[in-house]
């Protein structure tokens, strides 16, 4: 792609999530989710190939279909209201109408049929865009009236997420698929506790995006794509096969790994909250997640590739890769559970 129209592009991704961040109008929110959908659709597409383009065209569709719900939806609490600011969502039609937009925007279950699809299709930057950046523009929404929305709803999404999150991923091959599925069960955690305490959504969602983000760039610097590849990445490169296993033991929620603390204070939150029934849920819910890791890790570094493998195997990993990004992402995921009582203090 010409670096100027990826210049132009990649800002207007900046400039889409920002606007929609600076908002408290309906319109002014919605046009920054609709910027963000279409500076990202040519990235998407950029790769001239079937299943890039039929990526694209799942994406687009889903995304304008939520994005038609929110401008119903804000016309809706504004003709009953006569406010147009995002803070007033008093109307519980509008309301409702706006969680299920925004959970259609974000992949949460159970409108989250097009997450694994469209992710398949794209190359691992592209997907870690989708999987990071695009969703922070619809948490900024709902964070801001979680209040507003009903609590019993949030619960169910939340739950509904993990579960399928967790579910879905125990029978796949394809390692962006796992990603996928592994993307819906974070957002349910964060969105199980955005109602009780909306600062510990954001530690999740930051140290989700620190997480994913390393093990995007981890399988993209050994050319990973699928279980059968990666069993065979330990010969290439045996450092790079360990970071991979502890990121996505990170990403299970393992202690003493980085990705412990936000399931550790969701689950506390919630017991706070007096509701033992839904944190012993999303602990065993988290399990079922934690088994598709391990399934990954046990491929990557406890079994010894066969020697017909239906992949290419080259001898030692060639990248054009950048390793900063990667080594800070990895040091930061598998190293910042010692900070959790500075966030604690922070978010109390």
């Amino acid at each position: 792609m010409n670096p100027y129209v990826l210049a132009i592009l990649l800002s207007s991704l900046g400039l889409g999530t920002t606007l929609t961040f600076a908002s408290s109008h309906w319109l002014l929110a919605w046009m920054g989710l609709e910027i963000n959908t279409l500076a990202i659709t040519p990235l998407m597409a950029q790769h001239h190939h079937p299943r890039a383009v039929e990526a694209t065209t799942k994406y687009f569709l889903t995304q304008a279909t939520a994005a038609a719900m929110i401008l119903f939806a804000s016309t809706t609490n504004a003709w009953a209201t006569g406010e147009w600011s995002i803070n007033d969502l008093s109307n519980p039609v509008a309301s409702t109408m706006f969680v299920a937009a925004l959970a259609l925007k974000i992949g949460l279950a159970p409108v989250h049929f097009w997450m694994p699809e469209v992710l398949q299709g794209l190359d691992l930057l592209t997907g870690l865009i989708l999987s990071t950046w695009q969703k922070l523009a619809p948490f900024a929404l709902i964070v801001q009236t979680a209040q507003t929305i009903d609590p019993l709803l949030l619960t169910l999404l939340g739950a509904t997420s993990t579960l399928v999150g967790g579910w879905g991923g125990l029978n796949q091959t394809q390692l962006r698929k796992v990603l996928a599925y592994s993307s819906i069960a974070h957002m349910g955690w964060m969105i199980i506790v955005i109602q009780y305490a909306p600062q510990l959504t954001l530690v999740a969602l930051g140290t989700y995006i620190i997480m994913t983000s390393a093990a995007f760039l981890t399988l993209k610097m050994s050319l990973a794509t699928k279980i059968s590849t990666l069993a065979t990445t330990w010969s290439k490169s045996p450092v790079l096969a360990s970071t991979t296993a502890l990121v996505l033991l990170s990403l299970g929620g393992l202690p003493p790994l980085t990705g412990f603390m936000p399931k550790w204070m969701i689950l506390q939150e919630l017991a706070k909250q007096d509701l033992p029934l839904i944190a012993t849920t999303m602990a065993l819910t988290a399990l079922i997640s934690l088994y598709f890791y391990l399934r990954l890790c046990y491929a990557m570094t406890l079994t010894v590739s066969p020697n017909t493998t239906n992949s290419t195997t080259p001898w030692r990993t060639q990248t054009t890769q950048a390793s900063l990004p990667l080594a800070l992402f990895v040091v930061s995921t598998l190293g910042l559970l010692p900070i959790t009582p500075a966030i604690l203090m922070l978010t109390a």
